[in-house]
Order: C-alpha cells, then structure tokens, then sequence
C-alpha cells in the first residue's frame, strides 16, 4: 500500500503489481467488535534522515476502484518536503499522490528521493514451482525475476554471466561454489542456451535454461535441465538472485521462503541469506516462515538479523513482537534446547495457544 501510494496511485493493479493478495477495501481495515475504527489508514516508512506518511481512504459502502489521500506528509531531515491534507485546500485530484507528482523537484541521491524510489520498488515475492521450471508464465514478470519466480535461469545468468568469469572474480567464484555447496548433488551450473542440455520436446523453449552436472551419474548423461532437477534447487537460486542481482528491489519480501525446502537445507539457506545480507548492507529483505529450523539459521547475536513473532491476541488484533537474544533463550539453548524448539513449545509466541 505504502510503496503504491509513494508511486501516486493506489488500486488494484498497482497493488497486484507489488504482489498483493487483493481483496476487497473493507478487507483491509480493522472490523473488531464494539471499536469505533477511523476512516481512514495510516502508514509510515522512513530511513536514515527521511520520512514518508500516508492516510488513505476508500468508503466502506460503495468502494472505489482507487483509494483516496486524505493526508501525505514527505520529511527529510526537520524539513517538510511535501505536506497534504484537508485544511490546506490544495484543490488537488484525491486519486493521486501529491508526493509523486513533487518527487520529480527532488534529486535523484537525496535522501527523500531514494526513500521514495525503494518504496515504489517494493514487491512481495511467492515463488511456486512451475513457474521457476518455465512451464507457467510469471503474471507479474519484472525484473531480475518474476514475483512468481519467471524467467529464473536468465536472472541466474545475470548474477553469474559468462563462464570464464568464473576464474577472474573472485567474489563471484566464491559465490558459485558456496551455492553448490547447497546443491550436494551438483558440480557444475550453469544458465545456457536450450540445445546445450536434453529436454524434452513438449515443454517451452525459453531463451536460457537451467543445466546442471550431476557428480554421481556417468559422463555424457549426467547433465539434467532445471525441468528435471529438484524444485528446493530452484527455491535456493530464486533467494540467491534476489540477494545478489544488481536489478533486485532494494527493499523486498518473500512469503514462505522455505517452500520446498528439506528442513536442514531451510536452516542453512537461512544462515547464508543472511551472510550474503550482512556482507552487502545494500538491501532489506522480509522474510517469513512456519519452518522452525529456519530460526535455527539466523545469527540473532548481530542487530542487523532481527527476528519477530505475528500472531493474534485474546481480543482477535494482530500483535507483532521482536523476539531478542535474552538471557532465558540463551540458557534453555545451552541445555539442548534451540531456537527452533523454543518457538514449537511457546517459549516467545508465535503460535496458536489452543492448539
């Protein structure tokens, strides 16, 4: 919603865009029993040195195709770039964001300017399995990849290139061969044209396609395309793209990215996501999981790595809690009891309590 406003219109192709679950605008605001709710709904995101607000509106009666701005507020710093709302009468098109429109007055590098251009970027990513094999097509294609994980093996090209690149960048051979560490069957991969590995003849020819060398079957069949490798392969080089693709949005999500995969793998991609993360210091990424192992992966001792619960309270309200390193998780970790467990048991929320 808020990376949508921050682009100047906020409907249901704009959100779809950004990988929303659309639903209709009663939907998005809270219903609770005996609880006046306000009209309208408020975000904020802000940055090092910028802030940007955003209250927006759509009737609960007779819901619009497009949600109003009631109010926009742009700060850097103590300055107020860009201010809206009712008491100053600007005449303007309720439909549209004002900040938009006075981003283009603003330099590119500024710290307002980059602010809003990591929110219109945002997206929240679902990879699921035929599309990252090529067989779907990608509703939401962009680039380096698809919300749905379309055109992989060219994203894959993108973060690796040529071959012989390989041999003279070290941090990009250093990337390879952690990346096959993850993949114990493989040796080699590579993103290659479609006639340099055997696939069959009934599924769609894309321009660049996944090949991969199996280590333990005999030379001169031991080559498998990415239609023919396993799906949690596919999930490990979508989160590798991600993090590393010069194209990938500074700020993004992945909902359930660990979907397919083995629990142990779950826990050590974690752990490398978070490496790779920590190293580059360039980009935000969201994540969420029901894979406990996961938590097992994160590094919670570095504040760069932060951990939360989302759960419902007794009164039916989505509560979201940060989950610290404490003392008590330290201690029950040193009995033999991990992260991963703690969660299972309730140790820190996140779970169903009548369950």
């Amino acid at each position: 919603m808020l990376g949508a406003a921050a682009n100047g219109r906020v409907d249901d192709e704009a959100l779809s865009r950004r990988g929303v679950r659309l639903g209709l605008p009663v939907l998005y605001k809270s219903s609770f029993k005996s609880s006046r709710q306000p009209k309208a709904i408020h975000f904020t995101a802000s940055s090092e040195g910028a802030s940007y607000s955003v209250g927006l509106f759509n009737p609960l009666d007779k819901p619009e195709p497009a949600w109003r701005f009631k109010t926009e507020l742009l700060m850097e710093g103590e300055n107020k770039l860009v201010g809206r709302s009712q008491r100053l009468k600007l005449h303007l098109d309720p439909r549209s964001g004002y900040t938009a429109l006075k981003a283009v007055e603003l330099q590119e590098e500024s710290l307002a300017g980059r602010l809003l251009k990591d929110l219109r970027q945002f997206a929240i990513f679902a990879p699921d399995t035929a599309t990252l094999r090529g067989l779907d097509t990608d509703p939401q294609s962009r680039e380096p990849v698809g919300l749905s994980g379309g055109r992989l093996a060219e994203a894959v090209n993108g973060v690796f290139g040529r071959l012989p690149l390989l041999h003279h960048d070290h941090m990009v051979r250093e990337l390879y061969e952690s990346l096959l560490n993850l993949i114990d069957w493989a040796d080699f991969l590579a993103a290659t044209s479609p006639d340099s590995v055997p696939v069959s003849k009934n599924i769609p020819q894309p321009t660049r396609i996944l090949r991969f060398r199996d280590r333990f079957m005999a030379e001169g069949r031991d080559y498998l395309s990415g239609y023919d490798a396993s799906e949690g392969v596919l999930y490990v080089l979508f989160m590798t793209v991600l993090v590393h693709h010069r194209e990938s949005p500074p700020v993004l999500a992945v909902d359930n990215f660990d979907h397919a995969l083995n629990p142990r793998l779950a826990k050590e991609l974690t752990r490398k996501v978070c490496e790779w993360m920590i190293a580059r210091q360039d980009r935000q990424l969201l994540l969420t999981s029901h894979n406990p192992l996961v938590l097992d992966g994160l590094p919670l001792r570095n504040d760069a790595v932060r951990l939360f619960t989302v759960e419902r309270s007794n009164r039916g309200k989505t509560v979201v809690r940060r989950v610290e390193v404490s003392q008590e998780l330290l201690d029950m970790a040193d009995k033999g009891v991990p992260l991963s467990q703690q969660w299972v048991i309730g140790t820190f929320g996140g779970v169903p309590t009548n369950i």
